[in-house]
């Protein structure tokens, strides 16, 4: 074993079954950090890129407010994002196999970075939408590196909690970072000054943490042939993975609603004007989202999908309720209720999914499974918006809400017949 550690221990990607191949010995001239502190940075770092894509949520009534753009191009902003951010995973998500985990985390955090800074010198909603774009790409390339890095560098008996870390992180950060730039949002004058040029400061710390962290993965051969994008689902998955597309789409869809549509529908519904409030939603769902990921390691898969899809369906079916009577307490149920079905519905079809396949096919199936999911997303932010000038923000809200309750229950209907099956089988 190759001792990365400088202790005798064999390092976290020769001893942890990933791959089958060694760790990098690092070079004694560098003084890379040790490997608990490297796994604790590239941990926040991985937070941190999903704080700033949470961040701009309430934020986006303040931009419209003081340069007086239609709505629409506020889901717009929000869409093209996700589609940048898919884009970047089926190009660039696997390349970190072949170039090491660090080059490309230092790369996608620089590009982060980059994005923070347009962000902070925006002047028109075109920068915004560029600045977005900006960031898709970069969330994008962390996301596989950052993810891989953190399990890797997890202490040896910290396995599993390095794998909680890299599935609840994403909900987590997105969360966190709607409630910190809601708050300063409603209490700070200058507040989206002052959010960005704290992202910049923490981007840039995240980049130079990078740059000490030791290498978790060798060099091989192919990192050109890796930028053709490859989605495929094995053969021995295809008929799980088909049943949980109802559940993924309305997942997403939940996550485009909390994100991009609900701080319009508070200010064009429920004349809710003050940005905390958008943001405490955010939380609320996306906190509900990575209680359920955290505490449901036990449930069965397709449980925990039948679960989340059910879920999904009543905070849909709620979110209807409320936009249509015009019942703001009914949106905090929809919070939790479509935001913990978002959480076990990841959840559930991560973990039916993925061991159930060989190592060199886990990177396609993530392709596939993201490439439903960040289509979901965007195309929903984007075709809602399209919608809000010709027929008003309540007809959209309203229509959002029963196509995603469809979706849901198809997920329901889909799931329990699949179960079924399984069990006659």
């Amino acid at each position: 074993m190759i001792d990365a550690n400088g202790d005798g221990r064999p390092t976290a990607a020769s001893a942890d079954g990933m791959g089958g191949r060694r760790a990098p010995r690092p070079s004694t001239r560098w003084p890379y950090l040790p490997r608990t502190v490297g796994f604790a940075g590239i941990s926040a770092a991985m937070v941190a890129v999903l704080v700033a894509a949470g961040a701009p949520t309430p934020l986006w009534p303040i931009y419209e407010k003081q340069w007086g753009f239609p709505e629409w191009e506020l889901t717009l902003a929000f869409g093209v994002y996700a589609l940048a951010l898919l884009v970047a995973i089926l190009v660039i998500g696997s390349l970190s196999d072949h170039i090491g985990r660090r080059p490309l985390m230092i790369a996608a955090l620089a590009v982060e970075l980059v994005a923070m800074v347009m962000f902070l010198s925006a002047s028109s909603i075109g920068w915004l939408i560029a600045a977005r774009i900006v960031q898709g790409v970069a969330t994008g390339a962390a996301s596989s590196a950052l993810s891989a890095a953190v399990v890797e560098l997890a202490p040896e008996r910290r396995k599993k909690f390095g794998a909680m870390m890299a599935s609840v992180a994403p909900l987590a950060g997105l969360g966190i970072g709607a409630l910190f730039a809601g708050i300063l949002a409603q209490f700070v004058s200058d507040a989206a000054v002052t959010v960005w040029l704290v992202l910049v400061v923490v981007m840039a710390i995240g980049t130079v943490i990078t740059v000490f962290t030791p290498e978790t993965s060798s060099r091989k051969p192919g990192a050109v042939a890796s930028l053709v994008p490859r989605v495929s689902v094995p053969p021995q998955v295809r008929g799980v993975f088909a049943s949980t597309l109802p559940g993924t789409i309305s997942a997403f869809m939940a996550m485009a609603l909390f994100l991009g549509l609900v701080p319009i529908v508070l200010g064009a519904v429920f004349a809710v004007r003050g940005p905390v409030v958008g943001a405490l939603v955010a939380f609320v769902a996306f906190g509900a989202g990575t209680v359920v990921s955290a505490v449901t390691a036990a449930v069965r898969p397709h449980r925990l999908r039948l679960v989340g899809a059910s879920a999904m369906t009543v905070g849909a079916l709620l979110f209807i309720g409320s936009v249509g009577a015009e019942a703001l307490p009914l949106l905090w149920a929809v919070a939790v209720f479509s935001g913990a079905g978002l959480g076990a519905s990841l959840s559930g079809t991560i973990r039916g999914l993925v061991p159930e396949v060989k190592p060199h096919e886990r990177a396609a199936l993530f392709a596939a499974i993201f490439l439903v999911a960040y289509l979901a997303l965007g195309v929903s932010a984007i075709v809602a918006g399209q919608f809000i000038g010709p027929v008003g923000v309540t007809s959209v809200a309203i229509s959002f809400g029963i196509v995603n309750a469809i979706v849901a229950l198809a997920g329901v209907v889909v799931t329990s017949t699949t179960a079924a099956d399984h069990r006659q089988a």
